[in-house]
């Protein structure tokens, strides 16, 4: 009896093993789908960047990219409030990747001239440039304790959602930090960590592709 138990919980095991590598595998595929994508643009967006004095960020742009639509669709950089107020009006993937390296470099500057880090400028390219007085005033350094804040008490009740609530959001940042949620109407907290994760994982492909 012991030897078949044992038998069996080996063949589980086996079988654990295999599902995680089959999974891993199929992530590593569409990962790299996804990044040759966006890299596709790296030299449109390395251009316009330079043009911005903001080159050496190219692949934080990228990073965007990828966070914001895989490369895909019309609006690669969902640059369309930033450049219009609303969604939908960016009628071409050029209009958007201008707007959004335009938006970028704006969010970049303001953050440097406050005094604040990197990941401030990248933190509100998602929540507005609003944000960066925000950081200023409270340690000059972007944190997802700090954007949690901003979003629950400033832009959440700003779009009317007084009651801080939330809706289930699963990324690995999320899921480890509250069980996966977002304050609703309240932008994406975790949005640096994203798309600085998303980076290093365009960094990486990049180099079979």
């Amino acid at each position: 009896m012991a030897k078949i138990i044992g038998r069996f919980f080996k063949i589980i095991s086996v079988l654990a093993i295999l599902t995680v590598l089959i999974i891993g595998i199929l992530f590593a595929v569409r990962t790299y789908k996804h990044t040759k994508t966006v890299n596709s643009y790296r030299s449109n967006v390395q251009t316009l960047a330079n043009q911005a004095e903001i080159g050496e960020y190219t692949d934080v742009i990228l990073g965007i990219m990828y966070t914001e639509s895989k490369g895909k669709g019309t609006d690669l950089m969902q640059s369309s409030e930033s450049a219009y107020g609303s969604r939908g009006k960016i009628s071409s993937q050029q209009e958007s990747i201008e707007s959004g390296v335009k938006h970028f470099a704006e969010s970049y500057e303001q953050a440097k001239a406050a005094g604040c880090d990197l990941d401030t400028a990248i933190q509100a390219y998602n929540f507005g440039t609003k944000y960066i007085q925000y950081v200023q005033k409270n340690g000059g350094k972007n944190s997802v304790e700090l954007a949690e804040k901003y979003s629950r008490d400033v832009l959440s009740p700003g779009y009317g959602n007084d009651q801080q609530s939330m809706y289930r959001y699963m990324q690995v940042q999320s899921v480890f930090y509250n069980g996966g949620y977002l304050y609703q109407n309240g932008g994406n907290m975790f949005y640096a960590e994203i798309v600085q994760m998303n980076k290093q994982l365009l960094m990486l492909f990049q180099r079979f592709q």
